[in-house]
């Protein structure tokens, strides 16, 4: 006789639901928006916690048939992260009940095993950088403003979503060169991506690669970037494509690559000297965000994801870098991050680089 229990259908299967409900009650009793200064969880719009995986299948848009070894397999892993969600925002937000606490919960990632999220999505590769000296003897500490965003100047592009490309690397230079071009001629040009995963020829394309290897190849080589419309983004490394001289495209003059570990008031004054900054963070958490302020779960150790710092805000309880990243609007904040100040969460200040035009 058969004992074995039926494949979950597009309901919460009764084995798993005591994970379900222990996340629906503790999550019940986080502090809502208006201290994480996030969106309300997936949760939030469910009537009960049996409704969660159908409607995230839907919501996402996901294929799998409901009994198939596909589905299967992802509900085990949808539930899987249900219970680190509740780990994460429990730590954070009931047991040290700080405020701006970052918040965890449903996203386009959370049928993702962490193993293949991490393989997919966290491919830019560390590289040792120089400390930055300052040779010039500040004798008064200088004044900066509160709050600021390279936003508001006009000089940021749209956030880009790299798919399942493991282009993060590529996505936070060119937007490094955008802004640096907005900056100096007020041009804001979208431009291709697409060019650097194809070209970069000491990188891996979508299997990973270094900011600061893209950007030592952008300025030897003095290669022009075109327009994303002319060299479209495809999700895939190709083969690389040259274009005439008279086409127009944009080559770095120049870029700088430091650490600012310990020294995060420094990294502040060049965000506003030099424009929008790359950063190779650790970003194994963030597969779970959906917004607030990232205080914990974010080691220094292993750095592996590109994004950029586009700001910062010291006007609450809790100063933050603002930081763009390459996951889709839909991620976090509108497509960006919160980053506590001062403590290199996340080792935000270890890795910076910026290509000047």
């Amino acid at each position: 006789m058969d004992t074995q229990e039926p494949a979950p259908r597009a309901r919460v299967d009764g084995r798993m639901s005591w994970l379900v409900l222990l996340w629906w009650l503790a999550a019940a009793q986080l502090p809502r928006p208006g201290c994480c200064g996030a969106r309300q969880p997936f949760r939030e719009q469910q009537a009960t916690p049996q409704g969660l995986f159908p409607t995230f299948v839907a919501e996402y848009g996901r294929s799998y048939a409901a009994g198939s070894p596909e589905f299967v397999e992802k509900y085990r892993v949808f539930q899987e992260s249900i219970q680190r969600h509740y780990t994460l925002n429990l730590l954070s937000s009931n047991l040290l009940n700080e405020s701006g606490c970052a918040l965890y919960g449903i996203n386009q990632f959370s049928d993702i095993s962490p193993q293949i999220f991490r393989a997919t999505y966290l491919t830019s590769r560390p590289v040792q950088l120089p400390k930055f000296l300052s040779f010039m003897k500040d004798h008064k500490k200088p004044a900066f403003p509160a709050k600021f965003d390279w936003r508001d100047k006009n000089v940021v592009t749209p956030v880009h979503n790299q798919e399942t490309c493991g282009g993060c690397w590529a996505f936070s230079v060119v937007e490094s060169i955008e802004s640096s071009l907005a900056i100096k001629k007020g041009e804001l040009v979208t431009l291709s991506a697409q060019e650097v995963l194809d070209c970069s020829y000491k990188d891996s394309g979508c299997n990973g690669g270094s900011p600061v290897s893209a950007l030592r190849w952008l300025n030897q080589s003095k290669t022009k970037l075109v327009k994303e419309s002319l060299y479209p983004f495809k999700a895939k490394t190709g083969i690389c494509h040259y274009f005439p001289k008279s086409i127009f495209g944009v080559s770095i003059r120049n870029y700088w690559a430091y650490s600012f570990r310990y020294n995060e008031e420094k990294l502040m004054q060049k965000l506003l000297e030099w424009g929008p900054l790359v950063a190779v963070v650790d970003a194994v958490s963030w597969q779970d965000y959906l917004g607030g302020i990232i205080q914990h779960h974010c080691s220094h150790e292993e750095p592996n994801h590109a994004v950029v710092i586009t700001g910062y805000d010291k006007t609450g309880d809790i100063p933050y870098w603002i930081v763009r990243n390459s996951w889709g609007e839909k991620w976090g904040i509108n497509g960006y991050v919160h980053i506590k100040m001062g403590r290199n969460v996340c080792g935000i200040a270890d890795s910076i680089a910026v290509g000047f035009v």
